[in-house]
């Protein structure tokens, strides 16, 4: 089996490196807390990946760089041979440049459009919950555990989407939109 990983966690580990208690509302500085958290999360992947003998490489996106064709094949192309040299790629939101996806962490739609991209039979999203509920579990002790959905089934979306009681603004939401868009391009979700 074949594996990319889309991370995130940039700006939390540059905050953590930096001394930074508050989350910055300024975006050169969220992006500067971007590069230097960087460093760190590489560095972790690294170690992870490498006590089981496995290389890995960074690759640092923007959505942007998908619409442009050429930079989407070259993407295409690097992550492919990647993969053919047995090398898992670490792929997060170039935070840096980007200026949108900084505010939002929307590394579930990146990790959909990496899917895309290599035409990925499986797509996972790892997230602190253990799957999707009928509500939020953390409002809602009687919370159910949803075993299977469809991708763009309008009353999960309506359960995930905003709201009191909702599982949260863009956190389950996103991610089942994310599911959608990975599905669209056949891979299971």
């Amino acid at each position: 089996r074949e594996l990319l990983l889309v991370t995130s966690g940039a700006v939390a580990e540059g905050m953590r490196r930096l001394g930074w208690s508050q989350r910055p509302t300024v975006l050169s500085d969220l992006q500067a807390a971007a590069a230097v958290g960087q460093m760190g999360l590489v560095q972790a992947w690294e170690a992870a990946f490498e006590r089981h003998g496995i290389r890995t490489a960074q690759v640092l996106l923007t959505h942007e760089d998908a619409s442009d064709r050429q930079r989407y094949l070259n993407i295409r192309n690097t992550l492919r041979t990647l993969l053919r040299l047995r090398v898992v790629p670490v792929i997060n939101e170039n935070d840096t440049v980007a200026f949108e996806e900084i505010r939002f962490g929307d590394n579930d739609t990146l990790g959909a459009l990496v899917a895309n991209l290599v035409e990925a039979e499986l797509y996972v999203i790892l997230t602190d919950q253990q799957g999707l509920y009928d509500r939020n579990p953390r409002q809602f002790a009687e919370a159910c555990l949803i075993s299977e959905g469809r991708a763009g089934d309008a009353a999960l979306e309506a359960m995930a989407g905003g709201g009191a009681g909702s599982l949260g603004r863009g956190g389950m939401l996103t991610k089942l939109h994310a599911a959608a868009r990975a599905a669209r391009s056949g891979a299971f979700t």
